[in-house]
């Protein structure tokens, strides 16, 4: 598996664009909408936000993804969420599969929308409807599609995320190519992200749908940011089938070779996210080792990264190592804290603070340098067993409660 140049339009027949069209008001320069379209017919599998409150073009989404066998383009705004937006919200969403499937000159059942922005607000369809028409005469299947559909799913993100690997099945070359957004509202069971990850790959939209849910519970889902999930979190992985491998309908070997291969995307995007988390000054990483189940281990660095006062810590370059073991303690996973071993680590070196639940003898100056570091890891280990789980958040900083405060004005 090779790191290749590009994000959604480096597999084969994926074509891409993104422009400005007026939607986030008061920006002359920052593009807006996005759109990905496949030469070919794709399967499609998604996962979506777990929160109650969904936005409309999740709703349209899960019933795309699950009646539909053929999907050929994704549309997507940024600025409105199409969130609380009632009927309308819902009507729109039709809108602009109708609109997105004229210009394509395909069915408006083959169309994913998605919306990610401020909640409440209706969006402004003749913007969106001119939006649509420019993008589907501006798309290129050119690396600068992709980049430029990554900057236009932006909102407080301070820089696009996309990422591409190529690899083989048999005799057949593959490529992966994905970009994604989310910086505040990020929590695990999803964040308030958008992902969209393209494929190349022949395969079963069965197995692609469960390749997909399967890797989300140890990347997407082990991300957060601020604690908050989102209405509006989704994650679309297509596959047009144009690399020509003999198409993966088992659990074989060229079935886990794509697993793999959407794995490496999916953890390289998530961690992306949580490095940018508003205001984050570190990507913040959790590893729970030595735990009894692989359950045990995700609820015990879930429970640390999303822990305030650690985060707050993280920011400060304090190794308060105590605030660490409490979050351990109230995760309600049951473990002995006689036993627990903690250790700091980053690129300026690894220091263990805690032998068997207590201080262990470390340098304080050490441990300073080490979390001044713009990626931190704290590794917990449990001492119960051979399962592991990571965990990916970032330092909470006065930033994030200014970027917050203000995020409607």
């Amino acid at each position: 598996m090779d790191k290749i140049n590009g994000g959604v339009t480096a597999p084969k027949g994926f074509q891409a664009a993104g422009l400005r069209a007026g939607i986030k008001e008061g920006s002359t320069d920052k593009k807006d909408m996005a759109m990905i379209y496949s030469e070919a017919p794709c399967v499609a599998a998604g996962t979506f936000t777990t929160n109650q409150v969904k936005a409309a073009p999740v709703k349209w989404d899960m019933h795309i993804v699950d009646s539909s066998n053929a999907v050929h383009a994704v549309i997507c705004n940024s600025g409105v969420a199409n969130a609380c937006t009632g009927q309308k919200g819902m009507q729109y969403c039709e809108n602009m599969a109708e609109v997105t499937a004229d210009t394509l000159n395909i069915e408006k059942k083959q169309i994913l929308v998605a919306s990610t922005g401020v909640i409440g607000a209706q969006l402004p369809m003749d913007k969106i409807t001119e939006g649509i028409k420019m993008l589907s005469s501006n798309l290129n299947a050119d690396l600068s599609g992709g980049h430029d559909a990554a900057l236009a799913i932006m909102t407080t993100d301070t820089v696009p995320k996309e990422i591409a690997y190529s690899f083989k099945i048999g005799d057949h070359t593959v490529r992966i190519g994905g970009m994604c957004k989310g910086s505040g509202m990020i929590h695990p069971n999803m964040c308030t992200m958008l992902g969209f990850v393209m494929t190349d790959v022949n395969i079963s939209k069965e197995l692609l749908t469960e390749a997909l849910k399967e890797d989300i519970k140890d990347t997407f889902n082990m991300v957060s940011v601020d604690g908050d999930t989102s209405t509006n979190d989704t994650v679309l992985l297509l596959a047009n089938g144009m690399a020509e491998n003999p198409k993966i309908t088992e659990k074989n070997e060229d079935y886990y070779e794509f697993v793999k291969a959407l794995h490496a995307v999916n953890e390289f995007l998530c961690k992306k996210i949580a490095g940018d988390g508003e205001g984050a000054t570190a990507l913040f990483e959790v590893k729970v080792i030595g735990a009894k189940s692989k359950e045990q281990a995700a609820v015990l660095a879930k429970s640390v990264v999303t822990s305030s006062l650690t985060k707050a810590a993280i920011y400060g370059h304090d190794a308060n190592w105590g605030r660490i073991l409490c979050a351990l303690g109230y995760s309600k996973a049951e473990f002995n804290p006689d036993l627990v071993d903690i250790y700091f680590e980053s690129k300026a070196g690894r220091l263990k603070i805690v032998e068997n639940g207590m201080a262990a003898d470390y340098s304080e100056e050490r441990a300073t340098e080490i979390l001044s570091e713009d990626e931190v890891t704290a590794v917990c280990d449990m001492k119960m067993g051979e399962c592991s789980a990571t965990a990916w958040g970032c330092d909470l900083t006065h930033e994030y409660v200014s970027i917050n405060a203000d995020y409607r004005s």
